[in-house]
């Protein structure tokens, strides 16, 4: 039964996650930031995703410093290949660990929609 939708439900997945794991996972590759507070991905399989992060920086807690374009463009894909910002930019965040604030690539994934879809919204 694994790698099935069923499997992933049964394991306490909502059924977007579910459908994500069961078609595999997504190597995320590239990140850019783009003006209206949104990041173009882009993954392994040359496929591109627009993540809408107005929400987030609007609540605030550690996003709080990338509401400020200047900030919210040094986004970058780190070594684990999650999205990711340092908050200090002048620190190493592989030596000081709370610097940095990431997101998981399967939940950029699964919370974006297909770039072709975006282009039609605009």
């Amino acid at each position: 039964m694994p790698n099935t939708v069923e499997y992933y439900l049964s394991k306490g997945f909502d059924r977007p996650m579910a459908e994500y794991f069961a078609g595999g996972r997504k190597k995320l590759i590239a990140v850019a930031p783009q003006a209206d507070f949104t990041l173009l991905l882009t993954y392994e399989n040359g496929e591109k995703r627009v993540l809408d992060m107005k929400s987030t920086l609007a609540k605030g807690g550690v996003f709080t410093p990338f509401r400020d374009y200047e900030n919210f463009k040094r986004v970058y894909v780190d070594d684990c290949h999650d999205v990711a910002w340092d908050i200090d930019p002048n620190v190493d965040s592989n030596v000081v660990w709370d610097n940095k604030v990431d997101l998981c690539p399967d939940s950029c994934y699964v919370d974006s929609i297909p770039l072709s879809e975006y282009k039609a919204v605009i």
